[in-house]
């Protein structure tokens, strides 16, 4: 009898289960009259109530505030603030959401979503949300990769060793961001080597690479060409290496973006042809997909799914 393997999962909250839960209950709201008119409790109560659970896991809290900002209607964080105008989950969320919607052609949207940032770092002066927002806020306008540094090093100040300042600055400093393939090469090598023993900073290189091959297919037919040859480099398999030793076989707690880390480091060990070593990367995957980075190859459903399921056959 043939096995049913389980669907994939492909979604912004990854495995974080309360997220998802909050998400869903907040869903069905878009489509209410007034968005919460008749209802019962505020319906920004269940954001606020995961906010407050998630206390001082800034890792986790930067990875909820992003997720809910990108995926729930404005109004509600405008609702919040304008019922509890002090509040600093209220003002942080709001900030998100503000730079999120951005245009860097709209200029006064732009203002206004920098003073949303600056005003909930003032009102949560501990959190690196705020500066991490304001860091997106300015890798869409292009601001120079000089006057962005001081505000990330605001956010690590904060948190450091944070994953998502880490990996956002990376992309800032990414030759398909602002930077160039040195700065984001050296930043990543020395980030990693600094991290202590079971970070996921650990995996910085292995990233870096991967952004090197997106930049690489953005180039001549030439250059696109010879993109994933970049896998099998010695650089590669050092890099690879490091990322199982000092991060996947080490007893390091899961963190909020550790399905993303998964996903890179199973898509580096099955570009670099090392498959045996990726099944027990998809085991720990289960159905955790992200489009970043299987979105570089063609089909990339079926190829993850491919490489998963194989390893599963091989057991």
């Amino acid at each position: 009898m043939l096995r049913r393997r389980p669907a994939l999962l492909i979604r912004p909250e990854l495995d974080d289960h309360a997220l998802h839960a909050t998400l869903t209950a907040l869903r069905p709201a878009q489509h209410l009259h007034g968005l919460g008119a008749g209802r019962m409790r505020p319906v920004w109560e269940p954001v606020a109530e995961l906010l407050h659970s998630t206390g001082r896991d800034w890792d986790r809290r930067v990875h909820r505030i992003s997720v809910l900002a990108g995926n729930l209607p404005a109004v509600v964080s405008e609702r919040w603030v304008a019922d509890r105008p002090g509040d600093g989950d209220a003002l942080v969320l709001r900030a998100c959401v503000q730079s999120g919607r951005a245009r860097p052609e709209e200029q006064a949207a732009a203002r206004r979503a920098e003073q949303a940032c600056l005003r909930a770092a003032a009102a949560c002066p501990e959190d690196p949300t705020p500066w991490l927002t304001l860091l997106d806020l300015m890798d869409a306008s292009a601001v120079p990769v000089r006057d962005a540094v001081p505000v990330w090093t605001e956010a690590v100040g904060r948190a450091p060793g944070n994953r998502a300042a880490y990996h956002r600055l990376l992309r800032y400093l990414s030759p398909n961001g602002h930077g160039t393939v040195a700065d984001m090469l050296d930043f990543a090598q020395q980030s990693a080597a600094r991290a202590p023993h079971g970070s996921p900073l650990a995996l910085l290189p292995v990233a870096a690479r991967v952004e090197l091959v997106a930049h690489r297919l953005t180039q001549t037919s030439l250059a696109a060409l010879g993109a994933h040859s970049h896998w099998i480099e010695p650089g590669a398999a050092e890099e690879i290496d490091a990322a199982l030793t000092r991060w996947f076989h080490t007893a390091a707690a899961p963190h909020a973006e550790a399905v993303t880390d998964l996903n890179i480091l199973a898509f580096a060990l099955t570009r670099a042809r090392r498959p045996a070593q990726a099944v027990p990367v998809f085991r720990r995957l289960g159905r955790y997909m992200t489009p970043h980075p299987w979105s570089l190859l063609p089909e990339p459903e079926r190829t993850f799914l491919y490489w998963r399921d194989r390893g599963a056959d091989d057991r």
